[in-house]
């Protein structure tokens, strides 16, 4: 699926945000990323962020 700018902007926010307060990341973590924003767009890049974009 590609996503628009904006939904890719909300998934990341949204992970970012799940990651500074405690969730486990989803992915090995990079020793040079301490970031929650950076690791959320690893993920993203990843493909294993599970939210899912209902468009209507």
């Amino acid at each position: 699926m590609e996503y628009t700018r904006f939904e890719k902007a909300r998934i990341i926010g949204a992970r970012a945000l799940q990651l500074a307060y405690g969730a486990p990341p989803l992915i090995e973590v990079p020793k040079d990323v301490r970031d929650p924003l950076r690791l959320a767009e690893l993920e993203f890049e990843a493909g294993v962020i599970p939210i899912v974009v209902i468009r209507d």
